[in-house]
């Protein structure tokens, strides 16, 4: 899968529907037919899968040892909520109202890719997110990365 790009601000209709953009669909094919998933984020905020991605994490987690308490309380806590979307005719998904109750998220919502899923978020919680960026971005950036982030011509 080629990653995703972009962050959109939308809202939501009266009946908790989300368009997708239509720069965003462009980038999941298929998306139509397959569909996506949604569950709840570790911050306060929704995340999106593709089908095919979804498939992937949760063969990632099939091979986590069942008999190991902190796995299955892993994976109960990290699927929890999680559901299918379908897009309709118009291209809108119909949001989870207990995920958007979760995620404080009422009419309005940020919809922000992160590689290979999408993060929905209500606005003062990605605004606050987003504004305490640490003051040494740098030294985090080589914390987290260390050499993952060298190319082979530097």
């Amino acid at each position: 899968m080629s990653f995703l790009l972009g962050e959109y601000d939308c809202k939501l209709d009266a009946k908790g529907r989300l368009m997708i953009p239509a720069d965003l669909k462009k980038q999941l094919p298929g998306v139509e037919g397959e569909g996506l998933v949604i569950l709840r984020g570790f911050e306060k905020q929704l995340t999106i899968y593709t089908k095919k991605e979804w498939e992937n994490t949760v063969n990632d987690l099939s091979k986590l040892n069942q008999y190991d308490r902190k796995s299955r309380d892993f994976v109960r806590f990290f699927t929890r909520g999680a559901m299918g979307l379908s897009l309709d005719a118009a291209g809108r998904v119909l949001l989870p109202k207990a995920l958007l109750d979760y995620a404080g998220i009422s009419n309005e919502v940020i919809v922000a890719c992160q590689l290979n899923k999408i993060e929905l978020w209500a606005p003062a919680a990605y605004d606050e997110l987003m504004n305490s960026i640490p003051d040494d971005f740098a030294a985090m950036a080589e914390q987290v990365m260390g050499s993952a982030g060298r190319r082979d011509d530097d």
